[in-house]
């Protein structure tokens, strides 16, 4: 099972031990994350997350998914992970999301370093992309601060409730990992 270490964080696979920890902080978190992660509800349950999880394994077991729990101190932090991967061209997507009583502190930007390395290293990706959704500001900062390059602002680039948005597209490469 890999695990990854980042400043402060330990993201690693998920286990079934997880999941009150998971339910619990997208329940606390829904309120500031729904608008861009649909899947995030106030009546989020332990059975949501295990069949996230689920997926998660099959996922990786596959090769179209690597996701990752993010940790401080053995506490539930948040998640992050690379899908969408363009086989041909060697790119993938890669998305975060922390809970709310542990935003702004670093979480974020040491996953996405420490998932970016995974991705170029262990998966051989030459381009890791973050689309963020026009409008989310919180996402937007720490893909600015992780280095990523904003190329670009792709209409109608995600659907988000149904409703086709605009996305702003950032890409990181192996040289832009300090």
């Amino acid at each position: 099972m890999t695990h990854l270490h980042a400043t402060g964080f330990l993201l690693r696979p998920f286990t079934s031990a997880d999941a009150p920890a998971f339910a619990a902080a997208v329940r606390e978190s829904a309120a500031s994350i729904k608008r861009w992660m649909g899947w995030a509800h106030e009546d989020y349950r332990e059975e949501d997350a295990l069949a996230w999880f689920a997926a998660c394994d099959e996922g990786r077991a596959n090769g179209s998914s690597h996701q990752f729990g993010i940790f401080r101190n053995d506490v539930f932090i948040g998640g992050a992970g690379l899908n969408h991967f363009n086989s041909l061209h060697a790119f993938c997507n890669l998305g975060y999301w922390v809970r709310a009583s542990a935003q702004r502190q670093g979480a974020a930007l040491a996953a996405v370093a420490a998932v970016s390395r995974y991705g170029f290293g262990e998966l051989k990706q030459s381009r890791i992309e973050i689309v963020v959704a026009d409008g989310n500001a919180p996402s937007m900062a720490v893909a600015r601060k992780s280095g990523a390059v904003h190329e670009c602002l792709a209409r109608n680039r995600l659907v988000l409730q149904g409703q086709a948005v605009a996305a702003h597209v950032f890409a990181l490469v192996p040289g832009d990992l300090a």
